[in-house]
């Protein structure tokens, strides 16, 4: 999977509304996500994670971007949903909020989409099958609605602190020479 010709910075949201702006599509275990497109560093093809002992069920391990390590979750399983199947089109989304980078893997990275403010409605009170502090909204699309998620809120604080505690081992592991 090669990288979008997306523009590398969104266009900035409107006065009237924050959640307006340009969002990455994708898809998970056939449902149709969003993510903030600044939120969004680059997408890659699914490379196998190195596990990382005691972490939590979500958390498939670390991979080497460019000299870098960067945790990979499992997004369904973050949900509460069943691991996701892993097939020709199954790409990592690298993530960054709040300083931490991640990647998130997902079943197929979509489009990369322009909603107005207009077209997106509050989360919904019921449903979406996926916490609601997770949501950003949901928007209204020519193919449906597509759950758009906050990525500021899938990890609290001490969750970040554990994905960034295990990219720092991971990273001075790989460093210390073999002998």
């Amino acid at each position: 999977m090669s990288q979008t010709n997306a523009p590398a910075i969104a266009a900035a949201p409107s006065d009237e509304d924050s959640s307006a702006g340009q969002y990455l599509v994708f898809t998970l275990q056939g449902e149709m996500y969003g993510v903030g497109l600044t939120n969004v560093r680059e997408i890659i093809g699914y490379a196998k994670p190195t596990p990382v002992p005691t972490m939590p069920g979500f958390m498939l391990g670390v991979i080497n971007l460019r000299g870098h390590v960067v945790p990979v979750i499992d997004l369904a399983q973050r949900f509460g949903a069943g691991a996701t199947q892993i097939h020709q089109r199954s790409g990592v989304v690298i993530l960054e909020t709040a300083g931490q980078v991640l990647g998130v893997v997902v079943d197929a990275v979509n489009a990369v989409i322009d909603l107005a403010a207009a077209q997106i409605e509050p989360p919904p009170r019921f449903g979406a099958g996926v916490r609601r502090a997770f949501l950003k909204g949901m928007a209204k699309t020519e193919s449906g609605f597509t759950v758009l998620l906050e990525v500021g809120k899938l990890f609290q604080a001490d969750e970040f602190a554990v994905l960034a505690e295990t990219a720092e081992t991971a990273e001075l592991a790989s460093a210390v020479p073999a002998l």
